[in-house]
């Protein structure tokens, strides 16, 4: 299982249409192969920073999807409103 954190900061006149596209697409994502769970999170203090949250199978199918006319199309209308550039961390539970 790969958990999959991306931080993306919006310029602040553009965070309503970030969430109109996730809104849009956030179904799509969850269900493409090997997805088990997406969610949006929106920093409490910084209301233009925000974090999705994703679960994958495998790398494999992580890359697969990060592949896709899918993706492809999101990210590119989403990083046109990015006020800085993402941060993205594939991580794992601390079993101890």
């Amino acid at each position: 299982m790969i958990k999959r954190i991306v931080k993306m900061r919006f310029h602040a006149q553009h965070v309503d249409a970030f969430k109109e596209i996730f809104r849009l697409n956030w179904h799509l994502i969850k269900n493409f192969e090997g997805c088990s769970h997406v969610e949006l999170l929106q920093d409490e203090n910084q209301p233009e920073i925000f974090f999705t949250y994703s679960l994958w199978e495998s790398e494999a199918h992580l890359n697969h999807y990060r592949n896709s006319e899918l993706f492809a199309r999101v990210w590119k209308s989403t990083r046109a409103l990015f006020a800085e550039k993402a941060q993205a961390w594939s991580v794992k539970q601390v079993e101890f």
